[in-house]
């Protein structure tokens, strides 16, 4: 890894089922990055192709959607794009693959024409679609070894560590999250549309939500100490804006391995930021000292069923997510 890797995470807001919409605020956002110098930029879960309303299509729908990752329309798009500009670029889609079984997928283009691609752990979107069975974990061309874990994936602290065991320094983490339903009366709910509506008149309404319990206070709950417990650098890219029937939250943001934010917005727009990740910072930081100092013998419990696990497709988000 070079000394300093200089990542921007994207947040803006998708059109629905709309691609080429889509591709086109990446490219815009890449290229705007190209100016800025940086190594590794990460945009939204599911980005490319639209998510919330996913849930609502059939089979038949979501393979009209789907592509081959790699090898299909929008995989070769960021390949080249990647190559143009320089940047790893992550970003979402939905996947169908030889078989016909379809994935939620982050694909991330590398400058070298290289691709990768995770398929979320925890789908639960559509029964219709499947859940990935594999971490990803891989060496990037600017020096640095890059994981990729996708929305839910996170909410499993097994899912950072295992990326993290297996070398990661630099975690992609996108997602579409903030402004969800949720039984919890104490975590997130739902944001008034015409907070986002009127938000170019009244831009402190809707701030004051994106920087409250339904957005940046949720995820300082939890999100900062995945990056601090493991000794990683975390990306955290979010859709923004509308999201089907819910309003995204966006709070892009940068975490260093103490847990430290680097760089965040709250803004109620598609906005990008971007920060110097220092590699001195993954030397003996406290999250690698307490891996050092694990005892794995005490943990085989950690991978016995327990009688109490449920499939996250069979539960609602708001009952089995926040």
């Amino acid at each position: 890894m070079k000394n300093n890797i200089c990542a921007a995470a994207i947040q803006f807001e998708h059109a629905d089922g709309d691609k080429n919409t889509n591709f086109a605020k990446v490219e815009l956002f890449s290229r705007t990055a190209a100016e800025e110098n940086v190594d590794i930029a990460v945009f939204p879960e599911c980005c490319l192709t639209g998510y919330w309303f996913l849930r609502h299509l059939d089979r038949t729908g979501l393979r009209e959607l789907a592509e081959p990752v790699p090898g299909g329309p929008m995989s070769e798009r960021l390949k080249a794009l990647s190559i143009d500009t320089g940047i790893t670029l992550g970003a979402g889609l939905v996947e169908e693959d030889e078989e016909g079984a379809l994935f939620n997928t982050y694909l991330v283009s590398m400058p070298d024409g290289n691709q990768v691609k995770h398929r979320k752990l925890h789908t639960f979107v559509n029964s219709e679609m499947e859940s990935g069975d594999s971490f990803t974990v891989f060496d990037d061309p600017h020096g640095c070894r890059l994981g990729v874990l996708t929305c839910y994936d996170n909410n499993i602290g097994e899912n950072v560590r295992l990326s993290a065991l297996k070398g990661a320094e630099i975690l992609l983490a996108p997602h579409q999250t903030g402004g969800c339903t949720s039984t919890n009366p104490n975590t997130m709910g739902l944001i008034d549309r015409k907070l986002w509506d009127n938000r170019l008149q009244e831009p402190e309404s809707i701030e004051a939500e994106f920087k409250g319990d339904k957005g940046r206070g949720w995820l300082l709950r939890w999100l900062p100490s995945r990056a601090h417990d493991n000794g990683i650098f975390l990306i955290f890219s979010n859709g923004v804006g509308i999201d089907d029937d819910e309003v995204r939250t966006g709070n892009a943001m940068i975490i260093d391995p103490y847990g430290r934010i680097l760089s965040e917005t709250w803004k109620a727009a598609d906005f990008m930021v971007s920060a110097e990740l220092d590699k001195d910072l993954l030397e003996n930081n406290t999250g690698k000292r307490w891996i050092r100092t694990r005892r794995p013998s005490l943990y085989s419990d950690l991978a016995r069923p327990t009688g109490m696990e449920e499939d996250v497709k069979k539960v609602r988000f708001d009952k089995a997510g926040v």
